[in-house]
């Protein structure tokens, strides 16, 4: 059968406009990539309160953000912005780890030095139980069911075996039977935030020494210590599928570390004073947050590791949780008074926090 071809001038559009849609098609595709979509603030919680704050994390499932507020834990649900409710009666908090359960959570009480164990669906606390000096970094460990609670002054960890937990124990209406420290292990140096792969290894950065340490959960013992490939690393985050370690750091960097071997694969930049890391394995992003007032986001799936977005967040929104849900980043902060003059006992003086102003700023795509 024969083609009719259009006459010279109309064939010419249409040469034109198939030569510019073969332009204009990459350009379409690259718009509709994920990792081509910018991250941007979509919204600001004012949950108010007073006191400083430390680190958070994301519960997906139930749709809601732990925050470790000074004497307090906040639990707000993420679907809302709403403040549920607050795990109270503490002294100074840092971190929370939640089981995999779905039952219980736990709370490093810093200036208790004491894990503080909740009911997640009542925000009660069932059990108080002794840790180191200052315990900080906090991360439950799935295959041997164990809770790790690093101490910063006392530079040890404190290991608590959930599984001793019968019935009859705090939770179940009696105080007889509960949760047992299991092991105390001595670190090199002051810890800083820890990461598990989900099959007995925990991993810790030492801020002091610039080290990362490996532990094997089962026999409770440090198994590798290798250099973290930048200066005081502060929060972790961990591609456990791609095995590699992202720890923060002083001088605006981040290190990419082989979870293996230790190897260093990479330093990308980031923001200053950055206290927290997080991962993305839907879309292999490294984030980190800092005091600065910026997200760092890197994309680990390309071989240089560049910073792809840095985003303006809010000064001392140093640290985040990542929701792998949602795909959303949520980061917090407050405002600041005037700064203190610094004096020979506190060089370095911090400004006050203005009474309820605390804000949780949601970041997304």
């Amino acid at each position: 059968m024969a083609i009719q071809r259009s006459p010279g001038p109309v064939r010419g559009w249409i040469t034109v406009i198939l030569f510019s849609s073969l332009f204009a098609a990459p350009s379409i595709l690259a718009a509709q990539q994920p990792n081509q979509i910018s991250y941007r603030v979509i919204d600001r919680w004012k949950i108010g309160g007073e006191g400083g704050w430390d680190y958070l994390i994301a519960d997906s499932a139930a749709h809601r953000l732990y925050l470790a507020h000074g004497p307090r834990v906040d639990v707000v649900d993420t679907t809302t912005g709403k403040l549920i409710g607050s795990i109270t009666g503490l002294y100074g908090t840092h971190g929370i780890a939640l089981d995999n359960a779905g039952k219980f959570g736990y709370i490093s009480d810093g200036a208790g030095n004491a894990v503080i164990v909740f009911d997640r669906a009542t925000l009660a606390t069932v059990a108080t139980i002794p840790a180191g000096t200052n315990p900080d970094g906090i991360v439950f460990e799935p295959a041997t069911q164990t809770v790790w609670a690093f101490n910063g002054r006392s530079r040890n960890v404190t290991v608590i075996d959930t599984a001793t937990r019968k019935a009859g124990a705090p939770g179940d209406g009696s105080s007889s039977l509960g949760w047992k420290v299991a092991a105390t292990i001595d670190l090199p140096g002051k810890p800083e935030f820890p990461a598990v792969d989900g099959q007995g290894t925990v991993y810790d950065n030492i801020e002091d020494k610039s080290e990362i340490v490996r532990f094997d959960a089962r026999s409770k013992a440090i198994t590798a210590t290798w250099p973290a490939g930048c200066d005081s690393p502060s929060g972790l985050a961990f591609d456990v599928a791609g095995h590699r370690l992202f720890p923060v750091c002083d001088g605006k960097k981040m290190s990419v570390i082989d979870a293996r071997d230790g190897k260093l694969l990479a330093n990308p930049a980031i923001g200053d004073g950055p206290d927290a890391a997080g991962w993305s394995s839907k879309f292999h992003f490294a984030f980190a947050s800092s005091s600065d007032g910026i997200l760092s986001v890197i994309d680990a799936s390309a071989p240089d590791y560049p910073t792809i977005e840095s985003l303006p967040t809010q000064r001392g929104a140093r640290t985040m949780a990542y929701d792998p849900a949602t795909d959303r980043v949520y980061v917090v902060t407050a405002e600041f008074g005037p700064r203190p003059d610094p004096t020979p006992q506190n060089p370095r003086p911090r400004p006050a926090v203005i009474p309820g102003s605390f804000t949780i700023i949601v970041i997304g795509r």
